[in-house]
């Protein structure tokens, strides 16, 4: 073999092991086989008996981009303490999508918007895109101010749905 053969292949090598770094980078950043994947959570509800939980506010979800569908409800229950439910829910599914709950104000809470120009609570990663699913409200949340509930997707700035809660 001769040196520019040599080199050529080496070349060839170099080119291929950072293309396929390139391609896994991509992949995770932008997870493209969550369009295709849906993930279904049915959590029973917080209490079953009846008279344990007080619905307090609600409102149905709408969602321009991303179709999304459902109602999310917070229920008090028996010891003081509030859950999000949400039930009959539909959405897109996406990398690093969480549930928030926003001060829809300042912004159209139908919109994207950049997560740093809203003031929200963080109720964690979304569980599932399909299905009735339960998160906790932390205490000390004013829910006047915080009235309504965003599906944002945080690596894109994407708010994939809204909800605005109103009195049950």
């Amino acid at each position: 073999m001769t040196s520019s053969s040599t080199n050529a292949t080496s070349k060839r090598i170099v080119l291929g092991v950072i293309g396929v770094l390139i391609l896994a980078v991509l992949w995770f950043a932008f997870r493209p086989e969550k369009l295709f994947i849906n993930k279904k959570v049915n959590e029973a509800h917080p209490a079953q008996a009846a008279g344990q939980l007080t619905p307090l506010l609600t409102g149905r979800f709408v969602g321009e981009i991303h179709k999304t569908s459902g109602r999310a409800t917070v229920y008090q229950q028996a010891d003081g303490s509030r859950v999000l439910r949400l039930t009959d829910f539909s959405t897109s599914n996406g990398p690093a999508v969480h549930v928030l709950l926003i001060d829809g104000t300042s912004i159209d809470p139908t919109k994207d918007f950049a997560l740093a120009a809203v003031k929200n609570v963080d109720l964690g990663d979304l569980k599932g895109n399909q299905g009735d699913q339960d998160y906790m409200v932390p205490k000390g949340v004013d829910l006047k101010t915080f009235a309504t509930v965003s599906i944002y997707c945080e690596r894109f700035h994407a708010n994939f749905g809204a909800a605005k809660l109103e009195e049950f």
